[in-house]
């Protein structure tokens, strides 16, 4: 931005526009949207709450479920109020310093989402190929580490991009186009050299999201070596453990690699098409992994199951 005196200044807040081109509709657009986030974070604390109090899932695939579905409460909570408060009541300003908080809250969770992903895999990997050293390998305390890895791993990685927007002037304008603080978004907004943001923003993804695929792909490759070699009925029942687990990839890397491609690509500031899928990349796993989960994986679905009809049953007169 620009001072009276045509100087640079840093920003001390951005406007956030919402959806561009739809801003008469977004007021009618935020009840779907606040539906969906009300079913996300329904669905992922009720998976939160039957492992954490049914003591025969306290095993490392529903640990790794129970992070996965507490990254994707704290991933979907850490845009949708403001996204909300944008649509129904106007509020588009964000200051600086939040806006550089959202966005090291979103970058660093979906990296930490993008680990938790690799441990399942890995997971499914000695579970399938290596059955006899499931136990010993990944022990409770094994997985606690894990778990705390991926924290460590997502808040080291992220930790740098907040310094490096900080220190940018910003001489242009200060609107971006999405309903909340990215990476990609805010830097371009800079009036200076932001080579060091793309080439930095690159190292993370590769070594992060690109690795994590890699091995993840890895280990799904050795897993149907392994499973083909089995008898059908066997077959049949170790596709069936790794079918959650494989939607829960999808649906979290395609998102996140079309909204990367799509950044890449589409030069138009005011173009929909990004906003459209930051905010699909955001809200649309968090929606379906609990369906995805409560639907093939038998052991949740007999409890949640169990779990309404305790419900119903105590309601009745």
């Amino acid at each position: 931005m620009v001072d009276p005196s045509g100087n640079e200044s840093s920003a001390t807040y951005f406007i956030l526009i919402g959806l561009p081109g739809l801003e008469e509709a977004q007021f009618w657009l935020a009840f779907p949207l606040c539906s969906l986030y009300f079913i996300a974070v329904l669905g992922n604390l009720t998976i939160i709450y039957i492992v954490w109090t049914e003591h025969s899932l306290h095993e490392p695939m529903y640990i790794f479920l129970c992070m996965l579905s507490g990254l994707d409460v704290l991933i979907s909570t850490s845009s949708m109020p403001k996204m909300m408060a944008i649509f129904w009541f106007n509020s588009t300003t964000i200051q600086f310093d939040a806006c550089l908080l959202q966005m090291f809250a979103i970058h660093s969770l979906s990296g930490m989402e993008s680990t938790v992903l690799l441990a399942m895999a890995f997971d499914r990997y000695v579970a399938i190929c290596h059955p006899l050293r499931h136990a010993t390998v990944l022990t409770l305390p094994r997985v606690t580490k894990i778990g705390m890895a991926a924290v460590v791993r997502g808040v080291a990685l992220m930790a740098p991009l907040p310094f490096f927007i900080k220190h940018l002037p910003f001489c242009r304008s200060n609107i971006l186009s999405h309903s909340y603080c990215l990476h990609q978004d805010v830097m371009k907004l800079a009036c200076a050299d932001i080579r060091v943001n793309i080439i930095y923003g690159l190292i993370v993804i590769i070594s992060a999201i690109g690795l994590d695929s890699l091995l993840i792909s890895l280990s799904y490759l050795l897993i149907l070596k392994t499973v083909l070699g089995l008898t059908h009925e066997t077959q049949a029942k170790a596709f069936g453990t790794c079918v959650s687990h494989v939607c829960a990839v999808f649906i979290f890397y395609v998102p996140f690699i079309g909204l990367s491609m799509v950044h890449r690509f589409d030069k138009r500031h005011d173009s929909l098409l990004p906003v459209i899928m930051a905010n699909t990349y955001l809200l649309v796993p968090p929606v379906l992994n609990p369906i995805v989960y409560g639907v093939k994986t038998k052991e949740i679905r007999q409890r949640i199951l169990r779990l309404f009809h305790v419900t119903t049953h105590t309601s009745d007169p």
